[in-house]
């Protein structure tokens, strides 16, 4: 019993650190925010696991599509239809794999961390790439070829993720040594 009271309180805290990291950001035209979501989304993955790690990211996701403001933009189930909404998906998904890759490692180095964070970044970016092209000119008629957006996730978003990742896994490493103490 205590163990499961622990692992909610691990799961509602990671899911309130990811609603923090939404205020954080840094508005681009067409394109929304950069926020520093994904820090704490790796961060869930690395030190939640899989199962935990994706569930702290869909309690926030499922609290914002239910209406409360605490996606970058605010929050409520028309949220879905934003460029950006397929990253918020993406970020359960890439919280699942990375959990998962650590969870089979024998190694659970640092180096494993960054890898499983890199290959969690693909898996985020992915369904995220995707659904930004689709609501943009599916949905809102703009016109933006693919070409344009990946130009952008290539050259802004992907070397900060990057960064963040590496970040992420150094910090993993050292909370996961402090917890086993």
């Amino acid at each position: 019993m205590k163990k499961r009271v622990y692992g909610m309180v691990l799961i509602s805290l990671f899911s309130a650190l990811t609603a923090a990291g939404a205020f954080i950001k840094i508005p681009l035209p067409y394109f929304d925010y950069i926020t520093l979501q994904t820090l704490t989304v790796l961060l869930s993955g690395m030190i939640l696991g899989a199962e935990a790690g994706a569930a702290a990211v869909t309690v926030y996701v499922l609290i914002g599509l239910c209406g409360v403001p605490v996606f970058a933009g605010g929050g409520g189930i028309d949220y879905a239809l934003r460029p950006s909404f397929g990253y918020l998906a993406g970020f359960i998904l890439a919280a699942a794999v990375i959990g998962k890759l650590l969870e089979k490692s024998k190694r659970k180095s640092y180096k494993a961390h960054v890898i499983a964070g890199l290959l969690g970044l693909a898996a985020l970016y992915l369904p995220g790439i995707i659904y930004r092209y689709i609501i943009l000119n599916a949905y809102m008629n703009t016109g933006i070829p693919l070409s344009a957006i990946l130009l952008t996730s290539v050259t802004i978003e992907i070397p900060k993720d990057i960064l963040v990742c590496i970040f992420a896994s150094w910090l993993a490493v050292r909370i996961k040594s402090a917890l086993r103490r």
